[in-house]
């Protein structure tokens, strides 16, 4: 039996335009992003003469009841482009940029209209903050969406006879580096005529998604303190750079031992740690990737800004690094010192897939699935099974 392709589509509720897609998800390679293509099928009695556009829109939404802000919703389009689809300003040909394309365009007849957007290399990929199981309201995330609409210019935007679809863009890991994170520092304390010394260190500098984490911590304490209570924790570190400059810190994965270092002992010690979304269901604030179905949905990837791209124009960052913490005690009192190394974790880039004629085509209805605690507008949609 040969393999099936699947196409995503979508009507307006008046059912003059529908959106044809063979795909929603759209790698950011650093060097250059896939584009955005798809066909659009009109119909022209339910036209009326009026004419039909498409649009490509990246959004960062910053909601209330996600992330408090004074009381205000913020949301700002940081990417936006129109296209005319129809009547057509160029000749199909020239807006055909695949196979794909060219057999949608034969299968769905004379009324099919070809489109394609290329991303700039300015703009964030997609993520989400996980909002918690009481907030209601738009959630605060970095998305992209692909709406066709009919009227009698670009402005002119009826719910009857506009659909949106949400797409998303991702990173995959970058060729694995050989370089081995590591980090050190020696602590200093009163009364004590030596030092404690720290030593953290990972096997690598990239994790996948899935992939249990390993740290290495070495501890040589020649002070006259008593170190006690070692913990080790995966942190997620959001920044919200666009609008407020915010800062979010979750504990992701932690593992917290009575492991201890007497003075003038020392400890060489292995740890694993596992950074899941399923151990952290249901915490507010948490990033995830703009998955588009939450069933899918992983932790945030490692943002990779580009040199010459301005971080305030990204959104949202994430980045992780892992927290080494202990308690060192003496006659004087205990303080808390503590070591971080900064690690990614992200997904890893797949096979490249292989050259060839595209089979049979599936076409699959989008519906809503919800994204516990969100409430969405009536142009917001999900996919589901068909």
């Amino acid at each position: 039996m040969s393999p099936k392709h699947v196409v995503f589509k979508k009507a307006s509720r008046d059912k003059s335009v529908a959106v044809y897609m063979t795909k929603r998800d759209f790698v950011d390679h650093c060097d250059f992003v896939d584009p955005v293509d798809g066909v659009i099928v009109i119909d022209p009695l339910q036209l009326k003469g009026k004419k039909v556009y498409v649009m490509l829109s990246c959004t960062f939404r910053y909601g209330r009841q996600d992330v408090d802000v004074m009381g205000v919703v913020f949301r700002r389009d940081l990417f936006l482009v129109s296209r005319q689809v129809y009547p057509e300003l160029q000749d199909k040909e020239k807006l055909t940029h695949n196979k794909m394309q060219q057999k949608l365009l034969r299968k769905l007849g004379d009324n099919a209209y070809p489109f394609f957007f290329e991303f700039p290399d300015n703009l964030p990929c997609s993520v989400t903050l996980q909002p918690g199981p009481s907030d209601v309201g738009k959630k605060c995330a970095v998305e992209f969406e692909v709406k066709a609409f009919c009227g009698e210019n670009q402005d002119e935007k009826n719910k009857q006879s506009s659909v949106c679809l949400s797409i998303r863009k991702i990173q995959f890991s970058p060729e694995l580096s050989e370089v081995v994170p590591e980090t050190e520092t020696t602590f200093e304390f009163l009364m004590s005529e030596k030092p404690l010394h720290v030593r953290l260190s990972m096997s690598k500098e990239t994790f996948y998604h899935g992939e249990p984490v390993r740290v290495n911590v070495e501890i040589t304490n020649s002070s006259s303190r008593n170190i006690k209570d070692i913990s080790v924790s995966v942190e997620q570190v959001t920044n919200i750079v666009l609008y407020s400059n915010d800062k979010y810190v979750k504990s992701v994965a932690k593992e917290e031992t009575k492991d201890s270092v007497p003075s003038g002992t020392s400890l060489k010690k292995d740890y694993t740690l596992y950074p899941l979304l399923a151990h952290n269901k249901d915490r507010r604030g948490l990033a995830l990737d703009g998955r588009l179905k939450h069933e899918d949905t992983n932790l945030a990837s490692s943002s990779i800004v580009k040199q010459e791209v301005l971080k305030e124009v990204q959104g949202m960052l994430v980045f992780y690094k892992v927290v080494v913490r202990m308690i060192a005690t003496g006659m004087v009192g205990s303080s808390e010192v503590s070591l971080e190394l900064p690690f990614r974790l992200m997904n890893p880039k797949p096979e490249p897939a292989k050259e060839s004629e595209p089979e049979d085509m599936v076409f699959e209805e989008f519906k809503r699935v919800y994204l516990k605690g969100v409430v969405y507008g009536d142009d917001d949609e999900s996919p589901t099974e068909a």
